[in-house]
């Protein structure tokens, strides 16, 4: 019998990275939406993530919290869909996934928060200037088709989401080599089937 995968989420939150992913590869998987400051906090769940923040998968036993280890998980465990990285991607996949989660969502997150570090600290930040991480981003996305070479892996569905978010918010410059490569990730049924169930799952507006 199949281990059951369980996904923590809310539909307004990163939670759309992993849910994206888990489309992609194609399990069975349920989900249990949270809110903020309520079931979010609650004791059940910091059971499974101590931070009190979504996503989180349950895959049986297995907790996976935060979303770059999320896809990375997902790939891992299900490699027939072929989403992980081969021996000759693996450093590219690796390395961009977590420049991603560090340098990028870091610097992108101090600039929106209406914070700039003074050029003589940014060693001691170490995400350095918004300025350099957004040269490196590009150059990352400019280097190849794909983020780890010349097709799309697991890789693609973190770092095109960061790029794809920042593109949308503004958060992130609207350089044509960001543009073009969020349009060939992002061409795909899964992102498509993953933004129609979180979209149908958006609070509803009242009316004025």
């Amino acid at each position: 019998m199949a281990e059951e995968l369980v996904f923590y989420t809310n539909p307004m939150s990163r939670g759309r990275i992993a849910r994206w992913m888990l489309e992609e590869i194609g399990q069975p998987y349920r989900t249990e939406y949270l809110d903020y400051g309520t079931t979010m906090k609650s004791p059940e769940y910091l059971s499974v993530n101590p931070m009190g923040k979504v996503p989180a998968i349950k895959h049986g036993d297995t907790v996976v919290t935060e979303g770059a280890a999320i896809c990375a998980y997902l790939a891992e465990t299900f490699p027939d869909v072929g989403l992980a990285p081969t021996a000759a991607e693996r450093g590219r996949y690796f390395r961009w996934m977590f420049f991603t989660a560090g340098p990028l969502e870091a610097a992108v997150t101090i600039r929106a928060l209406g914070f700039e570090i003074p050029p003589e600290r940014q060693r001691m930040a170490g995400c350095g200037s918004i300025q350099s991480v957004l040269d490196t981003i590009e150059y990352a996305v400019s280097s190849s088709p794909f983020i780890a070479g010349d097709r799309f892996t697991a890789a693609d569905v973190y770092v095109g989401s960061h790029i794809g978010w920042g593109l949308n918010f503004g958060t992130i410059e609207k350089r044509q080599a960001f543009v073009d490569y969020w349009a060939r990730v992002s061409d795909r049924d899964a992102y498509r089937r993953g933004n129609e169930i979180d979209n149908a799952a958006m609070p509803k507006k009242e009316n004025s």
